[in-house]
C-alpha cells in the first residue's frame, strides 16, 4: 500500500536529525495506514516472538528501535512512488483514515474501552482495501462513489462492488490486515465493517471484542461524515 507522500517527507526530515525522536516518528507513522501496516507486520512476525499480536504503533516503534524504523521508512519510500493523479485521488482516503482513527481513539477512551490501540488501528485500517482496489481497477472510485450514493439496507456498498469486480474493499482489506498479522478480532472487524447490522442483530454473548470494536467504528464513521 503506498505511503502518504507528505508523511514520508516529514519522516525523512526527522531521520536526518542528529538525534531522531522515536515519539515523533511513531506519531507520523501512526497517521499512515501503509506505513503502520508494514511496521506491525514486522513486529508481529515470529522473529519477535510476541505472545500476543499487537496493534499499538507506539509499542511497535519502541520494540524495533530507530535503526530498523529508518530502514523501513527508506524501503517504503522506494516502493511508494505514485503519479500526481493517484496522489490526488488517494488524498481523501488518507484524510478519512486519520479522522476516523482519531475519533475511534477518542471514543474508546471516553467509553472506557480496554482496546484503545485496537480501536485506533481499526479506524486507520478499516478501508485499507480501497487503494489496492484502485490500483487493480482504474474505474474503482467511480463505482465506489456510486455505491455510497445508492447504499441501502438491502444493497450495501460491498454488494455493488461485488457485482462490478467480484470482490470488495472489505475482503481485500481483511487479507491485507491478515498479511500484517493484526489481531484476529481487528481483521474480522475490517472484513465486517459493512456488515455491522447483521453482527449487531446477534444478541448473544458471542464475539464481544468484534461487536465492541465495530460499535466504536460505526459511531466514529457517523461523527466524521
Amino acid at each position: 500500500m503506498p505511503p502518504q507522500p507528505q508523511i514520508m517527507v516529514d519522516l525523512q526530515m526527522e531521520q536526518y536529525m542528529p538525534d531522531p525522536d522515536l515519539e515523533v516518528i511513531a506519531r507520523l507513522i501512526s497517521q499512515d495506514p501503509g506505513l503502520s501496516g508494514a511496521l506491525l507486520k514486522i513486529v508481529n512476525s515470529p522473529y519477535y516472538g510476541l505472545s500476543n499480536k499487537i496493534a499499538s504503533i507506539q509499542r511497535a516503534v519502541n520494540l524495533l528501535g530507530s535503526r530498523s524504523i529508518i530502514n523501513l521508512i527508506n524501503a517504503q519510500s522506494i516502493k511508494g512512488e505514485m503519479c500526481d493523479d493517484t496522489i490526488v485521488t488517494l488524498n481523501r482516503f488518507w484524510d478519512t483514515a486519520q479522522d476516523v482513527a482519531m475519533t475511534c481513539l477518542t471514543l474508546a477512551k471516553r467509553t472506557g474501552s480496554q482496546a484503545v490501540d485496537e480501536a485506533y488501528a481499526l479506524g486507520l485500517f478499516h478501508d485499507c482495501g480501497v487503494p489496492l482496489m484502485l490500483k487493480r481497477f482504474p474505474n474503482y472510485m467511480a463505482v465506489l462513489e456510486d455505491a455510497y450514493a445508492n447504499a441501502a439496507p438491502d444493497c450495501r456498498v460491498v454488494d455493488t462492488e461485488n457485482k462490478a469486480f467480484h470482490t470488495n474493499h472489505a475482503v481485500v482489506g481483511y487479507y491485507t490486515a491478515k498479511s500484517w498479522r493484526l489481531p484476529e478480532h481487528v481483521t474480522d472487524a475490517i472484513a465486517n465493517h459493512h456488515n455491522a447490522l447483521a453482527i449487531f442483530s446477534d444478541e448473544t454473548s458471542r464475539n464481544p471484542q468484534l461487536k465492541n470494536l465495530l460499535a466504536i467504528l460505526k459511531m466514529a464513521e457517523h461523527i466524521c461524515s
